[in-house]
């Protein structure tokens, strides 16, 4: 049985688990919560990344200059109409975004948020695993691999799947660790 594929689809899970806890704001300024937004650039819907520099030159200040000054305020709109809870300021050159303190319940949310996600992440690998043993036992069923062989396959895949869901967790810890102690 073939347990890259099991791997390559549980690694994907733990990327895009990684890509959504860097967006998720933390009190400090990170251009990632930028990455979902997308503006209309000359009726193409494009990533603000590709059509302004972002820098962040404090802890709590995202600065975005557009190479093309006539789309400042297309990013003002993108920005003021997404849900990332930040209002922009525009001084005809570029944006500045500043970043208050997160207060306490604020932080809780958050970290609630956080597991939410951490847990939707561990169902995803969850089903890569029944999928992943169902492959195994069709097999079995086939006559294609032994019973001892299906039983390998099964630990196997089930030592995979811990070894995911560790990283899960500990990702999920770092995170909930910086949100509460910036």
């Amino acid at each position: 049985m073939d347990f890259s594929k099991i791997e390559e689809k549980m690694g994907k899970t733990i990327s895009v688990y990684k890509e959504k806890l860097a967006e998720v704001r933390a009190g400090r300024a990170n251009p990632a919560i930028l990455n979902k937004i997308k503006i209309d650039y000359y009726g193409t819907p494009t990533p603000i990344n590709q059509i302004a520099g972002i820098s962040v030159p404090e802890a709590r200040l995202i600065v975005i200059q557009p190479w093309d000054a006539s789309a400042l305020k297309e990013i003002e709109k993108a920005i003021l109409t997404s849900d990332i809870g930040i209002n922009p300021n525009n001084d005809g050159k570029l944006i500045r975004l500043n970043f208050p303190e997160l207060n306490e319940e604020r932080r809780k949310e958050l970290v609630k948020e956080i597991r939410k996600m951490g847990e939707d992440a561990k169902v995803a690998i969850r089903a890569i695993r029944r999928d992943g043993i169902d492959e195994a036992k069709a097999m079995q069923k086939n006559s294609e691999m032994t019973e001892d062989e299906l039983k390998m396959a099964e630990d196997n895949i089930q030592k995979l799947t811990d070894k995911n869901i560790d990283e899960i967790d500990s990702l999920t810890d770092a995170k909930e660790k910086e949100i509460m102690t910036v």
